[in-house]
C-alpha cells in the first residue's frame, strides 16, 4: 500500500517468537556439484548468489526457486566469499577463493572483468560498503587485509592492515565485515581469541599525513613508524580465552573467529569463535573483561595494606579491570532485595526444581529469562552462577563469576556468591586471587569460616599453590599469560600487547553448536531487530537462540554433515543455509497445516551435550566418529566441558536461593 510506515511495520514483525516454532524446509535449490561455501543477498532480496568448491557461482530467484545464471569464475580452487557489489545494479559480483585470487565479474555478460592476485593465500572473505560504492576489502590467510577500488586503472589493491606487522608471520585473517551503519568501522577475525575493530578513515588519514611529511623517508633507530595510528583499532576478547589459550593449544583446540558481523543497527558485534561458542559484544556500553592478569601489588598506593584494604570500599588485593567496581567491604550500603512478581516468582521456583532434578541447562535459561525482566535481581544471578558452575561447559565458570560480581553488586551480602567467586576463581586458575576471595569470604561470614565447603576449597587451593611453586620463578618476568609467544614467527609486537591489554569484553554468549571442524562457519542476527542469534554446527544442524536471553529456542538439522552458512533474509523471515551437501536450502515458517516438520531436532539438550564433548574431544577421535567410528568417551557419558570438576560441594555453593 506504500504506507509511509509500511516497511518499517514489516521489518519490526517480520521475525516473531511464533514464527521462529514453525521455520521448517521450503526448498532446495540444486545446481552445484561440491560444497557450497557462500551465499549472499541482494540488497531488495528478490537474488541469492551462491559460492562453491565446483568454482561455480549461481545467481538464484529464491522466491521462486530458479536458477538464473550459472558462470565458471575462473578461479582454480574452492571459492569462499560471494558478494555483490553496491550501487552496480546487481550486475557486479566479487569472488575470494582458496587460489589467493579475487575476481570481479559482469553478470551481465557472464564475463571476468578484473582479477586480482595481491594475496599470497587463501582468501577467505570480501566486505562491501554501501558508502564506497567502488571499494571493497578482503581478508585473506597471508596475513593481510587488502582495499580494492575499482576505479583505478592498475588492477593492484593496497594493504590496509598487515596483522603480521602485529602478530608475526602465522596469523592468518579469516573474516571481515564493515559496519553497515557507519562505513568507516570495518571489524576483522584472524586466528587467535582477539577480534579487531578498525577506524579505516584514521587509517588512510594517518599514511596521508605520512607521505606529506617532510622526514617520513627518514627514520632513526628509536623513531619507528608506527603502522597503524593511536586509536585506530580497538580489540575485543571472551575474557576468560586469552588464559585458556595454553591449555587449548596443549590440546590442539584451534580458537579462530570464523566470522563477524554487526547488528542491523550497527551497535553490536557478534562473532563465531571456532573452537568455542558465539560471542557478541556491545560496542556502545563496553566491559573491560573480568579478568585477574594485573600483578597483585599493582593496586594503588593505600588500597590495599597488608592484604586488607582502607575503609573506601576496595576488596583486598582483588584487582578486577571489570566496569570499575570491587568487592565491597563489610555490611554496609545493603540494597534491599525488591520481592519478585509472581510469574517471575513461579519461574525462578520451576528454575530451582530443574536444578534440583540436576538439569543444569533448563534452569540456566529459566533463570535467564527471569533475569531479562528483574535485571536487578540479586538471587537470580547467584541462583545461574551455581548452575553455570554445575554444568561446567566451555565458560561457565566465566559466566559463573560474571553473576556473581554481579550478585555482589547488587546485595553486598549474597553470602552465597561470595563463595560462589572464590570458587569461580580457582577454577580459572586464578589461584591466589581465590586464597584472597576466600579469606575475604571467612571474613565477612566467620559462621561459615569451617564449614565443609570453605575446608574443601582451602585445602583445594593450598594444594594447588604448592603444586605451583615449583615453576613459579618461570612465571616471572615472562609476562601475562595471554601475551606470549612460542617462537619467533609468531611475535608479538608490542603494540599488539597493548592492544590486547586494553580490550573489553563479551555482553552474551550463546551455547549448543560446534565449530571445530571447518573455519568459515558463520553466525548471523536474524530480524532487523536482531532479536535472535543463528548459527552453523558441525553436527548438521543450525541454531537459533533468542538474543537477549541467550535461550535455545530452535535446532533444525540443515546438512548431512556440516551447515557453515546461514544468511537471512534482509526483510522477510526467511533463511538460506548451505554446508557440505552440493544444495542451497530455504527456510521459512510453514502453514499451521503442516504438523510434521522431519528436519527438527527436538532434543535440543542431548544435541548440545553432543556437542560440548565433541569440542573438547581429541582431534583424532572427531576424524575418526566422521568416518563413522564410535568413539566411548564422545558418544556418551555426561558433557565434561574443559573446565575441572570440582573437587568438592558444601551447601553454600550448590543450592540455589
Amino acid at each position: 500500500i506504500q504506507e509511509r510506515g509500511a516497511l518499517g511495520f514489516e521489518r519490526h514483525y517480520h521475525v516473531t517468537d511464533p514464527f521462529i516454532r514453525r521455520l521448517g524446509l521450503e526448498a532446495e535449490l540444486q545446481g552445484h556439484s561440491g560444497c557450497v561455501n557462500c551465499l549472499e543477498w541482494n540488497e531488495k532480496g528478490d537474488l541469492l548468489a551462491s559460492g562453491s568448491d565446483d568454482q561455480h557461482t549461481i545467481v538464484w530467484d529464491p522466491l521462486h526457486h530458479k536458477k538464473l545464471l550459472s558462470m565458471h569464475t575462473g578461479h582454480t580452487a574452492n571459492i569462499f566469499s560471494v558478494k555483490f557489489l553496491p550501487h552496480s545494479g546487481d550486475r557486479i559480483l566479487i569472488t575470494g577463493a582458496a587460489d589467493s585470487k579475487v575476481h570481479v565479474h559482469d553478470l551481465t555478460v557472464k564475463e571476468t572483468i578484473h582479477m586480482f592476485g595481491d594475496h599470497t593465500n587463501r582468501v577467505k572473505r570480501i566486505a562491501t560498503a554501501p558508502m564506497w560504492p567502488n571499494t571493497f576489502w578482503s581478508a585473506a590467510e597471508d596475513g593481510l587485509i587488502r582495499q580494492y577500488d575499482l576505479r583505478e586503472n592498475s588492477k593492484r589493491s593496497e594493504v590496509l592492515i598487515d596483522l603480521t606487522e602485529y602478530c608475526g608471520q602465522l596469523v592468518e585473517a579469516k573474516c571481515l565485515t564493515v559496519n553497515p551503519q557507519d562505513n568507516n568501522y570495518l571489524a576483522v577475525g584472524a586466528s587467535g581469541p582477539f577480534v579487531r575493530l578498525y577506524d579505516i578513515r584514521m587509517i588512510h588519514n594517518h599514511r596521508k599525513t605520512m607521505k606529506q611529511s617532510p622526514s617520513a623517508g627518514v627514520h632513526t633507530f628509536c623513531d619507528r613508524q608506527k603502522p597503524l595510528p593511536d586509536g585506530a583499532a580497538q580489540y575485543y576478547v571472551a575474557g576468560h580465552l586469552p588464559v585458556k589459550l595454553p591449555d587449548y593449544n596443549n590440546r590442539l583446540r584451534v580458537l579462530v573467529a570464523t566470522y563477524v558481523t554487526f547488528s542491523p543497527d550497527g551497535t553490536e558485534l557478534l562473532v563465531n569463535m571456532g573452537g568455542e561458542q558465539v560471542y557478541l559484544f556491545d560496542l556502545t556500553y563496553k566491559q573491560r573483561p573480568y579478568t585477574f592478569l594485573l600483578p597483585k601489588k599493582c593496586h594503588a598506593s593505600g588500597e590495599v595494606q597488608n592484604g586488607k584494604t582502607s575503609t573506601n570500599g576496595v576488596s583486598n588485593g582483588i584487582h578486577l579491570h571489570s566496569n570499575g567496581f570491587r568487592l565491597p567491604e563489610g555490611r554496609a550500603h545493603v540494597s534491599p532485595q525488591v520481592e519478585l512478581p509472581p510469574y517471575l516468582e513461579r519461574i525462578k521456583q520451576q528454575a530451582n526444581e530443574a536444578f534440583a532434578c540436576q538439569l543444569w541447562t533448563q534452569a540456566i535459561q529459566l533463570y535467564s529469562k527471569a533475569v531479562q525482566k528483574a535485571p536487578n535481581n540479586a538471587m537470580l544471578y547467584g541462583n545461574r552462577a551455581a548452575a553455570y558452575m554445575k554444568r561446567k561447559w566451555d565458560g561457565d565458570h566465566y559466566d559463573a563469576l560474571r553473576d556473581c560480581l554481579k550478585a555482589i553488586s547488587l546485595n553486598p551480602c549474597h553470602l552465597k556468591a561470595h563463595f560462589r567467586l572464590a570458587r569461580c576463581l580457582f577454577e580459572l586458575k586464578y589461584v591466589a586471587e581465590a586464597l584472597e576471595c576466600l579469606d575475604d569470604f571467612k571474613g565477612k561470614f566467620p559462621e561459615q569460616a569451617h564449614s565443609s565447603a570453605c575446608d574443601a576449597l582451602d585445602r583445594d587451593i593450598n594444594a594447588a599453590l604448592f603444586s605451583k611453586s615449583d615453576n613459579a620463578e618461570d612465571k616471572k618476568g615472562g609476562g601475562p599469560i595471554r601475551l606470549r609467544a612460542t617462537g619467533r614467527k609468531d611475535s608479538i609486537s608490542e603494540d599488539e600487547m597493548v592492544l590486547r591489554e586494553r580490550s573489553y569484553d563479551y555482553k552474551f554468549r550463546y551455547c549448543g553448536h560446534c565449530n571445530t571442524t571447518t573455519d568459515i562457519k558463520e553466525a548471523n542476527f536474524f530480524g532487523s531487530n536482531a532479536q535472535y542469534i543463528v548459527s552453523g554446527s558441525d553436527d548438521g544442524s543450525f541454531f537459533i537462540w533468542e538474543k537477549e536471553t541467550t535461550n535455545l529456542v530452535r535446532v533444525l538439522q540443515g546438512d548431512e554433515s556440516i551447515v557453515n552458512c546461514l544468511q537471512p533474509h534482509p526483510s522477510y523471515c526467511f533463511l538460506a543455509t548451505s554446508g557440505i551437501d552440493p544444495v542451497v536450502r530455504l527456510w521459512n515458517p510453514r502453514p499451521e497445516s503442516e504438523t510434521l516438520n522431519g528436519r527438527v531436532v527436538v532434543d535440543m539438550e542431548g544435541a548440545s551435550q553432543a556437542n560440548q564433548r565433541r569440542m573438547n574431544a581429541d582431534p583424532l577421535e572427531v576424524m575418526l566418529l566422521n568416518m563413522g567410528y564410535r568413539i566411548t568417551g564422545l558418544t556418551s557419558g555426561g558433557a565434561g566441558g574443559s573446565d575441572d570438576e570440582d573437587s568438592s560441594e558444601g551447601q553454600v555453593q550448590c543450592r540455589p536461593s
